[in-house]
C-alpha cells in the first residue's frame, strides 16, 4: 500500500489525542507502557490539559536521540534487535519468523517471568496486522536517524526540540531485570519534570510491568488518583 505507515511517536500521541477527541473525552489518567509510555510522555509534555495524572513504565523519558549522546555499552547491547532491524535480514526475520523472534524476545526481556503458550498466542494475534512489520521498522530506523520522517507530524517533531518539561504529575515504573531498556536508562530524568515526579524500580520485575506486576501498577494508580473527583 502507498499509504504512510508510521512508527513515529508523535503518530502514536496524536493518535490517543484523535481517539479522545472523538469520544469527546477531555482529561485522561494515562497509562503506559514502552512505545505507550513514549507517547504518554509525549502527550503530557504537548497536550498538559488533557492529562490528570501519568504512569510509565520500563522507559524514561526522552524525545530524540540528541547529538553526541553517548549510550552506554551495555544499553547498546541489549539494543541489539533494533540494530538489526536496520538490516535487510532484520526485516525478513521479522516479516517470515516474527512468532520465534518475539518468543525469544520476551524471554530475555523478562527473564523471570513464567508466561504460557496460550498468553503468547493471545498476544502473538496482533503481529498478523499487515502493517505491523512496517510500523515496528520504521519506529526504530527514524529513531536513528535511518527512515525519514513522516511530514503530517513534523509541527509536532518541531516541538519537541528543545525537550518540553512535563508538568503533570508522574510516576515512573521500572522492573529491575529489564533486558530491553535497561533499568539505568530511565535515571536521572528529574530535571524534565516541574511537577510531581517518581521513579520506582521494581525488585525482581523485567520488561513486562503490566504483565508481571499488575497489583504493583493498581496500587500506584489508586494512591495517584486519590485526590481527584468525579
Amino acid at each position: 500500500s502507498s499509504t504512510p505507515r508510521s512508527g513515529q511517536t508523535t503518530a502514536l500521541a496524536q493518535d490517543a489525542i484523535d481517539l479522545l477527541d472523538h469520544l469527546g473525552i477531555a482529561k485522561v489518567v494515562l497509562v503506559g507502557h514502552d512505545w505507550g509510555a513514549r507517547a504518554a510522555y509525549l502527550i503530557a509534555a504537548l497536550w498538559p490539559a488533557r492529562v490528570e495524572r501519568l504512569v510509565a513504565m520500563s522507559v524514561g523519558y526522552e524525545t530524540g536521540i540528541k547529538p553526541g549522546h553517548e549510550i552506554p555499552v551495555e544499553q547498546i547491547h541489549a539494543y541489539w534487535y533494533q540494530w538489526f532491524f536496520h538490516s535487510e535480514r532484520g526485516r525478513e526475520a521479522l516479516q517470515n519468523n516474527r512468532r520465534a523472534f518475539c518468543h525469544y524476545i520476551w524471554h530475555l526481556w523478562s527473564p523471570t517471568w513464567q508466561f504460557d503458550e496460550a498468553t503468547f498466542e493471545r498476544t502473538a494475534a496482533s503481529w498478523d496486522n499487515p502493517d505491523w512489520v512496517e510500523v515496528v521498522l520504521h519506529s526504530y530506523r527514524f529513531r536513528w536517524g535511518a527512515a525519514a520522517p513522516d511530514p503530517r507530524y513534523a509541527a509536532l517533531e518541531a516541538r519537541l526540540t528543545p525537550q518540553p518539561t512535563i508538568s503533570v504529575p508522574t510516576t515512573v515504573l521500572h522492573g529491575e531485570l529489564d533486558g530491553a531498556s535497561l533499568v539505568a536508562s530511565s535515571e536521572g530524568k528529574e530535571h524534565y519534570f516541574s511537577g510531581p515526579y517518581a521513579r520506582r524500580v521494581l525488585p525482581g520485575v523485567g520488561h513486562y510491568v503490566p504483565r508481571e506486576a499488575p497489583n504493583t501498577i493498581i496500587a500506584t494508580l489508586t494512591n495517584l488518583t486519590a485526590d481527584l473527583t468525579d
